[in-house]
């Protein structure tokens, strides 16, 4: 008979996101007239920028001559989107990142899920609230131990509460990976250099590696935040980094983004130093034939003029809608976090409500949509999410909706 990974079958019943699909997906059924608008999942509204949509057609135009024809591309992705990375996300803040040390890939949520493929046992941490992939996918690989209702037993959880402003302590027992996400989804929040710096010294000193996901980095706008952790003296010893673009972009449905994994940076066994980045290629080269020539072509495009001031443009737009959100809750007497440097707020339910409690509230009472922060981690009770992405018509009707909730 047939074996199956019996790890999957210690998962909670389905991913969060597709259990608030469908549950909207229940609630709309029961409406005469759609009216639910969506602020929980974190999916894009504006259309790609035209530097990027001229660079596909291009692309496209190519693919369809014999003399400029492309097939599999490399595995590690076009060098010439690799140097645009490499000059453009790094050497233009002052860090030194080889093309070499470049992997491009389909987004940051299939290479931080995957990642766990090159690892071996030990001890991972995580800040909670926390992305699901990051814990899914280690217990996928059988490394989460058994899950308790709120948490995996074998997973060091560092809580991040308003008490000590959403701002992870380094751990207290011993660890072997360690995932950060600044700035943070779902929280919105940040961490200083100096914060950051405290992490890269901590992974120095015990020989932890840090999987850094940087996803939202292009809606830093306070210059003591840094953009990458390579911005941190020795970070390329201890770190990865993963970026998108995603939300950066727009290209949640084109689906291109990279990660970064340093020549320098080295794991032990068997009493050597075995290089990360040669066991990722290896991993690539086997598993996974390449984002799209036409993908990577559009994602290229926007480290010209024309597309860092186009992206821009639409980074601003989704941040207005964050400000105009976090005022509009902060006037009817709700705490609202982030939404200054990152495109999630988390918010407070009101009057100690629990999370899904808040969300059913939410969708029926005014027909919106968030994603319960119960969903992130046991620190995430208490709190939802609202994203930043949405028409902005969508979050002035939301606002007339909120002041009329009854709770």
């Amino acid at each position: 008979m047939i074996r199956v990974n019996d790890n999957y079958l210690k998962l909670p019943g389905s991913y969060l996101f597709a259990t608030i699909a469908a549950k909207a997906k229940a609630f709309r059924q029961t409406l005469a007239v759609d009216d639910v608008i969506s602020l929980g999942i974190g999916d894009v509204t504006q259309p790609l920028c035209n530097a990027s949509i001229s660079a596909m057609h291009d692309a496209v135009d190519e693919l369809s001559r014999a003399g400029s024809f492309r097939g599999y591309g490399p595995e590690q992705g076009y060098e010439f989107l690799r140097r645009a990375i490499a000059e453009g996300d790094y050497a233009s803040r002052g860090v030194k990142v080889s093309p070499d040390e470049i992997f491009i890939s389909d987004g940051a949520k299939s290479d931080t899920g995957n990642i766990v493929d090159i690892l071996g046992s030990g001890r991972v941490a995580v800040t909670d609230p926390v992305y699901p992939v990051y814990v899914d996918s280690n217990a996928m690989a059988g490394r989460a131990g058994d899950y308790t209702g709120t948490k995996w037993s074998g997973i060091t959880y560092l809580p991040c509460l308003e008490e000590n402003g959403f701002v992870p302590q380094l751990p207290s027992e011993k660890v072997d990976v360690v995932y950060l996400c600044f700035p943070n989804n779902p929280m919105g929040t940040v961490l200083t250099k100096d914060e950051l710096a405290k992490w890269v010294e901590y992974a120095l000193r015990n020989d932890v590696l840090i999987l850094y996901d940087a996803a939202y980095e292009a809606f830093i706008t306070n210059p003591a935040v840094p953009h990458s952790i390579y911005e941190i003296d020795g970070a390329k010893k201890v770190a990865i980094e993963f970026r998108s673009y995603s939300k950066t972009a727009g290209f949640t449905g084109v689906r291109c983004g990279y990660a970064v994994l340093p020549d320098e940076l080295c794991a032990e066994e068997g009493g050597r130093r075995v290089k990360l980045n040669e066991l990722w290629k290896r991993r690539q080269c086997t598993k996974f034939n390449g984002a799209s020539y036409i993908s990577q072509r559009g994602a290229a495009a926007i480290y010209s003029e024309e597309g860092r001031r186009q992206t821009a443009q639409t980074i601003g737009y989704y941040m207005e809608n964050a400000a105009y959100l976090k005022r509009v809750l902060e006037d009817m007497g709700i705490k609202a976090f982030g939404g200054t440097d990152a495109p999630y707020l988390w918010v407070k339910t009101p009057d100690g409500i629990t999370s899904w409690d808040f969300f059913d509230i939410l969708l029926t009472q005014a027909h919106l949509i968030c994603t319960p922060g119960a969903g992130f981690g046991p620190s995430g009770e208490g709190f939802v999410r609202f994203t930043a992405f949405g028409h902005r018509e969508s979050y002035h009707e939301a606002a007339d909706r909120l002041g009329k909730l009854i709770i």
